[in-house]
C-alpha cells in the first residue's frame, strides 16, 4: 500500500491544506495558526513540489498475477528476482528511468536517448519455474545487440536465473528471468 503511495503527492496535499489554513488565520488574526501555515506548510508544500518533479511511476503489471503464479513465487523466487519486482512496482525519485544503471551496465544503455524504456511487468510460469517478465521497449537498440548480451544478463542477475529474450512488434523486447 506505502509502495504506490506518491510522497509527492502527499507532500503537495498536506502542505498545501496546512498553507491555506494559515493564509486564512493571517486574516482572521490567529497567530498561532498563521505561524503553522507559514512555517511549516510551504516547506511541505516546496518539498511536495520538489518530489513530484522528480518522481518515476511504478511499473505496470501487464497481466494479474494468478495464485498458482503466487505461490510458484513464494516457493521458487530467487532474492534478486522479488527486489526487482518489488524496485519497479514502486514509486522512485531521483532517478531518470527504471532499471537505467543495470542497462548502462549491461550495455545497453549507450546514451539516455537510445536507453530501453520498461514499460511493464508480468509473472508467469514457465515449465514449472517462476518468471519475472519485463517487457522493454527498445526502438533505437536492436534485438540482435539484446541476444549478444543474454550470456551478461544472465551473470548480472544471479546464480539460479536464466534469461530468455524474445522480440515482439513494434521494437518491443520481452526478458524472462527464470528461476
Amino acid at each position: 500500500m506505502l509502495r504506490q503511495t506518491s510522497l509527492g503527492s502527499v507532500g503537495l496535499v498536506i502542505g498545501g491544506i496546512m498553507t491555506v489554513v494559515g493564509f486564512v488565520a493571517y486574516g482572521i488574526g490567529n497567530s498561532t495558526l498563521n505561524l503553522i501555515g507559514f512555517f511549516y506548510g510551504i516547506p511541505i508544500l516546496l518539498g511536495g513540489l520538489a518530489l513530484k518533479v522528480s518522481e518515476l511511476k511504478p511499473v505496470p503489471e501487464t497481466q494479474p498475477v494468478s495464485s498458482d503464479v503466487l505461490e510458484l513465487r513464494t516457493r521458487r523466487a530467487t532474492e534478486t528476482q522479488n527486489q526487482l519486482r518489488k524496485d519497479v512496482t514502486r514509486y522512485r525519485y531521483g532517478q531518470e528511468a527504471h532499471l537505467d544503471e543495470v542497462l548502462e551496465r549491461l550495455g545497453l544503455s549507450p546514451t539516455d536517448e537510445e536507453r530501453p524504456a520498461l514499460v511493464g511487468l508480468r509473472e508467469s510460469d514457465i515449465e514449472g519455474n517462476y518468471a519475472l517478465i519485463l517487457e522493454f521497449d527498445s526502438p533505437l537498440i536492436p534485438f540482435e545487440t539484446w541476444q549478444e548480451k543474454r550470456e551478461k544478463i544472465e551473470k548480472f542477475f544471479g546464480p539460479g536465473v536464466r534469461a530468455e529474450l524474445s522480440s515482439l512488434a513494434d521494437n518491443q523486447v520481452e526478458l524472462s528471468l527464470i528461476a
